[in-house]
């Protein structure tokens, strides 16, 4: 199982351990520098001081038998240390315990590093040409490498004992840290699945709460959609109810009827429900594949084409109704999703022609403005009342001026369409003579801010029977 727990104490762990290596190479290479010029010095000071011994003592005249022997009880260094006297004409004079009679350096004066018998020796050579002496103190280099090695091993020993209490510490403090993590989970694990109210963010880390305004925002979009499907399922019991009992009613008078006048009535009552209820339907159906939020493919469309396919499509208008599709339709383009603008155009239309009296006119047209493209569809019925206009638009909301076909979703779904296709619907009543004007309007830079933020994830598949 993919645990963050473990990738980030598996991270820290090791990130630790690389930080660990690379300060204990740096304390190496630090600690070996600083041995060798330590030691460097006191080898430098200790030849010194062998010379200066020497010379104040004659010991440049002692015999060469003797001299060994008188050395040993002069010279009292430590055991690292070794320590030879020669003359300048090449003659030992005097060396301390443990050093070979080689020479430990071919050298004059100052540092140098020569292999004797296997061992490497670091040497440092003082001359008194007036004693006519030469000092050589030197240390074997394999002493100064263990002690090198016993200060490292001092720094090591630690680390590998500390490791097992860093690593505790360590999955403690990521335990301690995903803490809010661990009672979100549970908060959320405890919950009813209709409960959806918003994660509490006192006390949440800042870290965490993007996390919880995203899931706070979700369920706000889940808390909707089941009041919207609530809402339509409600609305379609009842609205369903009235036409299926009519429905049951009018069949059952066709069929016990002997007049036939009385049959055709009942027939044609049947004819009216099922409209009503297919209409119903159609519409429930579309309202819920525009919630359903998929990507909708944006397009250049011909306007005239559209209307001209919706107009021949849909049955002819009744009580001698004049459509009027404006020539200047067909050189209007915008982008747009085809069934999201075939669907607005045809609950417009519809719209209009149901509310329109014995004897009226229905013209589409468009106008270019500075700031874009308006298509719009006039007609010289009733229009709605001026308190209505910002409610039509709003789901199941039936005005004044409703039809018996009505259901209050047509220009619900016309809006949300036409916000699909990147435009927006403005409804207003003619000035110039009674009735409705409703405006689809593409504006230019809202376009512009839409392509950069990226296409609308709404989307509409009409469905049409």
């Amino acid at each position: 199982m993919n645990s963050l727990k473990r990738k980030l104490f598996f991270i820290l762990v090791v990130t630790t351990g690389l930080i660990w290596i690379a300060a204990t190479c740096w304390i190496y290479v630090g600690t070996t520098h600083e041995v060798e010029n330590v030691l460097d010095s006191r080898l430098q000071e200790a030849a010194r001081m062998v010379l200066s011994l020497a010379s104040s003592n004659g010991i440049g005249s002692f015999q060469k038998d003797s001299d060994s022997s008188h050395a040993a009880e002069f010279l009292t260094y430590d055991r690292q240390l070794s320590c030879q006297i020669w003359s300048l004409d090449g003659r030992l004079v005097a060396r301390s315990s443990g050093t070979p009679n080689e020479s430990l350096s071919d050298n004059r004066t100052g540092f140098s590093e020569r292999t004797i018998r296997g061992e490497k020796w670091r040497v440092f050579t003082a001359e008194d040409p007036t004693k006519n002496l030469r000092v050589l103190v030197g240390d074997r280099l394999g002493l100064r490498e263990t002690f090198v090695a016993d200060i490292m091993k001092g720094l090591l020993a630690p680390m590998f004992l500390a490791i097992p209490v860093l690593a505790f510490l360590i999955w403690a403090s990521l335990n301690q840290g995903l803490r809010p993590l661990h009672a979100l989970a549970a908060d959320l694990r405890r919950r009813n699945a209709d409960d959806l109210t918003p994660v509490e963010t006192k006390g949440i880390p800042k870290e965490i709460l993007p996390m919880v305004f995203s899931l706070n925002n979700l369920f706000e979009r889940v808390r909707e959609a089941l009041r919207h499907e609530r809402h339509i399922t409600a609305f379609a019991a009842h609205e369903l109810r009235t036409p299926l009992a009519g429905l049951r009613t009018q069949a059952q008078i066709a069929m016990t009827a002997r007049d036939a006048n009385i049959r055709d009535a009942a027939l044609s009552q049947i004819l009216f429900a099922v409209d009503r209820t297919t209409r119903l339907v159609r519409q429930l159906l579309t309202i819920a594949r525009l919630d359903s939020g998929a990507a909708a493919l944006l397009t250049e469309l011909n306007v005239g084409e559209v209307v001209e396919e919706v107009v021949d499509t849909l049955p002819p208008p009744d009580r001698n109704t004049d459509v009027i599709v404006d020539p200047i339709l067909h050189s209007t383009v915008v982008t747009a999703n085809r069934d999201s603008l075939l669907l607005a155009i045809r609950n417009l239309h519809e719209n209009a022609v149901r509310h329109m009296p014995r004897r009226g006119t229905i013209r589409w047209s468009s106008e270019a403005t500075k700031d874009g493209t308006t298509v719009f569809v006039e007609d010289t019925g009733p229009g709605i009342p001026k308190e209505e206009l910002a409610l039509v638009t709003k789901r199941f909301f039936r005005g004044r001026n409703k039809s018996s076909l009505g259901s209050g979703l047509g220009l619900s779904i016309v809006d949300m369409a036409v916000r699909t296709s990147g435009a927006r619907l403005r409804l207003l009543n003619r000035e110039d003579t009674s009735g409705l004007r409703a405006e689809m309007i593409w504006d230019t830079r809202s376009a512009q801010r839409s392509s950069k933020a990226g296409p609308d994830k709404l989307s509409v598949v009409a469905e049409f029977f």
